[in-house]
């Protein structure tokens, strides 16, 4: 039987770098599958992973149907047997309903990659969905780390260098040096993003910030 997976993780958990890998795979078995993407840090209709990799891949805008999409290419007499769907958080919860609705209907596996929460904390709509649906959700196992050594849990947005929890939820950017981040721009700000653990996310401390008050005592838990 078909089945709608999603596998979870933070950023720089190798979540690309897997769909990837899970493309290959699958394709090195004789089967024949699409690869889709959404706001990817290399650039539209491509999935690239911070290891180097780099695929042509479709670009999923806000009103493309999956289903549609799908059905047209079948009826064409294309041969799809599988979905790789990489930064799914960003996709919308109908086509999250879409894609579930491939696998019943028509047997095609789909394979979904992306994060859970966006800087602030709080669900993306395509992953809460994602949540609510899929036959599978896994957690990565490999783990990102937060500056301080401990297993980070949470996707933190700075704004020259100063953690933000407000403003517009996808601004393309990566956990890399910020002058490679030429998109990563809003209101002129130099945008980036860093994981951290929970206590340091709540806290607003990165490392920067951490690297600056390093003579000084850390705030008690309560402050």
């Amino acid at each position: 039987m078909a089945e709608l997976i999603f596998r979870t993780g933070t950023m720089d958990t190798g979540k690309s770098t897997l769909a990837l890998q899970t493309n290959h795979n699958h394709a090195a078995r004789g089967r024949r599958g699409r690869l889709f993407t959404s706001h990817d840090r290399a650039g539209a209709a491509m999935v690239s992973s911070r290891l180097g990799l780099v695929a042509d891949a479709l670009e999923v805008a806000p009103d493309l149907d999956f289903w549609r999409y799908t059905v047209d290419a079948l009826t064409q007499g294309a041969r799809i047997d599988y979905l790789i769907c990489d930064e799914a958080q960003f996709y919308t919860a109908e086509q999250v309903d879409q894609l579930a609705k491939i696998v019943d209907e028509l047997q095609i596996d789909v394979f979904c990659f992306g994060i859970l929460t966006d800087f602030r904390t709080r669900l993306f709509p395509g992953a809460a969905r994602l949540v609510e649906l899929a036959d599978r959700t896994e957690v990565l196992q490999v783990e990102a780390l937060c500056w301080c050594g401990k297993r980070a849990t949470h996707n933190a947005r700075t704004e020259n260098g100063v953690m933000v929890t407000e403003g517009e939820v996808i601004v393309v950017g990566d956990v890399d040096d910020l002058a490679e981040q030429p998109p990563a721009v809003v209101d002129d700000a130099d945008v980036a993003y860093e994981v951290l653990c929970r206590q340091h996310h709540r806290r607003g401390l990165t490392a920067a910030r951490a690297r600056a008050v390093s003579l000084s005592p850390e705030p008690l838990p309560f402050v």
